[in-house]
């Protein structure tokens, strides 16, 4: 394997092992930079920001003995936290691209279902279904044995039609006449049953090279998949799509009913419902729960017919959770560059009358992002991580001293200067109702 980097989100899975997604691997590599592989997958014949090449020659494909070195990256890989002498595996037949991550639901009859974004703008969404069946036993063999279910199955990607006419997606995010964009999807196969369903493509290029195969399939150019979340009740998935400031830009790709505003900086929501509930399904039915955006400024935005003006503004959608109620909860990230307002943590209603329903919960400090948010409603907590704090100020003017707050004393009380103080850290944050946070 020789390692994992451009670690981005993941998932966790039934029988207990993490996965994680390989996301901007493009940027640890110096390449040739000529070839229609190397240029979809963003490689360049330039320095990377972080020189690599200079210390490791594996990370400079121009040199012939490690022309393959790059295909190494853009993987799932699962990690077993349960056994320490264990090695992370790199499950190829989820496709190689930019992972987000990977989060996993048991279907009907036992096959265990992945859901995948290219968290790239307009790149596509992904769903692989194993060809074992999971077991649910908790011996040493059922563990093992549904360790190897991402090894081996049928690989799609997702193509949307919408229901209205083209006229009235017009880029603007105003409503169609029957008051939803909505419509129907495809999986469109990549590889099923261990062959190559992309004509002049073998599996293993299909593998490689996936996005070049979805390209051939003909699959919809999304405006940046990143979280992808199977409801654990309700089964529908829910794709978190950021952003897609060159969407219909120039001779960028136009918009459709699945990615309806040009220029869309603030994000969106799909709402997956597959065929008869069925996870395997290869056709679905999808509607847009949120076009995001601030109502005061954006009249675009749409929060599922819930009224604009009893919701939080919300912006670049990013990490998706739920909780034990059927909430779902939106971590953001981008979201001050396009609304004002920092990123936070959102709470979502999804059934009954006050679907769409947006409410904000917590604020992360300036220039940070929220990601990785673990709700325990039951035990009354939340988890949230906190990157890169303040990460537009300099040390001499720092834009956030969190975790510290506020600027550090000496022994004297007096103020530190500046130059002397901590810059801004990371955190993992976790946020207790008043009460307990008071013991």
């Amino acid at each position: 394997m020789r390692g994992t980097l451009g670690n981005c989100a993941g998932g966790t899975t039934p029988w207990g092992t993490v996965l994680s997604g390989e996301e901007n691997f493009n940027g640890y590599f110096r390449t040739p930079g000529v070839s229609k592989e190397d240029k979809r997958y963003g490689f360049a014949d330039k320095p990377t920001s972080r020189r690599w090449e200079l210390d490791d020659a594996r990370f400079d494909t121009r040199n012939p003995d490690y022309a393959n070195e790059s295909n190494r990256f853009g993987w799932i890989v699962e990690i077993d936290p349960m056994d320490p002498t264990s090695t992370p595996k790199k499950h190829t037949a989820l496709g190689r691209f930019k992972h987000e991550g990977a989060n996993v639901r048991i279907a009907a009859n036992g096959r265990v279902v992945a859901y995948s974004g290219d968290d790239e703008r307009f790149d596509y969404l992904y769903k692989f279904v194993s060809k074992g069946t999971y077991r649910a036993g908790s011996g040493k063999a059922d563990r093992e044995h549904n360790k190897t279910l991402l090894a081996d199955g049928n690989l799609y990607v997702a193509r949307f039609a919408g229901n209205s006419p083209s006229s009235e997606i017009d880029g603007s995010g105003k409503l169609p006449s029957d008051g939803a964009f909505d419509g129907r999807g495809e999986w469109l196969p990549l590889v099923v049953d261990g062959k190559s369903a992309v004509p002049g493509m073998s599996v293993e290029q299909v593998l490689v090279y996936t996005r070049l195969a979805a390209d051939e399939a003909g699959a919809t150019k999304m405006d940046r998949c990143e979280d992808v979340e199977p409801h654990p009740v309700t089964g529908k998935v829910y794709v978190v799509c950021t952003n897609n400031s060159n969407r219909g830009v120039g001779a960028n790709p136009p918009v459709d009913e699945a990615n309806p505003r040009r220029q869309n900086r603030d994000g969106h929501i799909v709402e997956i419902t597959e065929d008869g509930g069925d996870q395997t399904a290869t056709a679905f039915s999808w509607n847009l729960l949120l076009v995001c955006g601030d109502p005061a400024t954006n009249k675009s935005a749409y929060f599922a017919g819930y009224p604009a003006d009893k919701v939080s503004p919300i912006s670049c959608p990013d990490n998706v959770a739920f909780d034990s109620s059927g909430f779902m909860w939106l971590a953001t990230d981008g979201a001050p560059s396009s609304i004002g307002y920092n990123d936070g943590l959102f709470r979502v209603t999804l059934e009954g009358p006050e679907r769409g329903k947006v409410e904000q919960f917590l604020s992360v400090p300036r220039d940070a992002e929220t990601c990785g948010p673990v709700v325990r409603d039951a035990d009354r907590h939340v988890f949230v991580a906190v990157q890169h704090p303040g990460e537009e100020g300099t040390f001499e003017a720092p834009h956030s001293y969190f975790p510290d707050y506020v600027p550090a004393l000496d022994a004297a009380g007096k103020a530190v200067p500046a130059g002397a103080l901590r810059a801004p850290r990371p955190a993992i944050v976790q946020v207790l109702p008043a009460q307990h946070a008071k013991k």
